[in-house]
């Protein structure tokens, strides 16, 4: 195992089992860039560490089921399956915030995590955003 797979296991780590802020927050370097298809591009680490912050306030107890992860170089590359249970509140992009659904999710994505010196400087996140919406119960009914 090299060094970009142990930066995105500890970051997986931060996310679900710990959901820690600070160790998050130590996974990146301070100009870091990351994008997300939720928020778009966010540049540096304390936008970052926001960004995920909001994710582990909405589902503080998220799972991680690997299904593919490799390495190649100084990036590495996970697929897998996020889920938990939306027990907290739910930040849009406007600054406004709904309140928790209790329901459970499901999300199948794919991130990428290019490493130098220890710590992430390009991490992109890719998931179906519509079906996390819909597992939500915010996306309308269709006909």
């Amino acid at each position: 195992m090299g060094e970009a797979r142990d930066v995105m296991d500890r970051l997986t780590e931060a996310l679900t089992t710990a959901a820690d802020p600070k160790a998050v927050a130590a996974c990146f370097a301070e100009d870091a860039v990351a994008v997300t298809p939720d928020a778009g591009e966010l540049r540096g680490r304390a936008s970052i560490v926001e960004f995920f912050g909001q994710m582990t306030e909405m589902i503080p107890q998220a799972s991680f089921e690997s299904l593919h992860a490799y390495e190649i170089g100084d990036t590495a590359i996970d697929e897998g399956v996020f889920g938990g249970r939306n027990t907290g509140p739910i930040a849009l992009p406007s600054g406004e915030t709904l309140p928790a659904t209790q329901r459970e999710v499901r999300i199948r994505g794919c991130d990428f995590a290019t490493v130098r010196d220890g710590v992430i400087v390009d991490y992109r996140l890719y998931f179906d955003q519509a079906d996390f919406l819909a597992q939500l119960g915010l996306m309308p009914e269709t006909p």
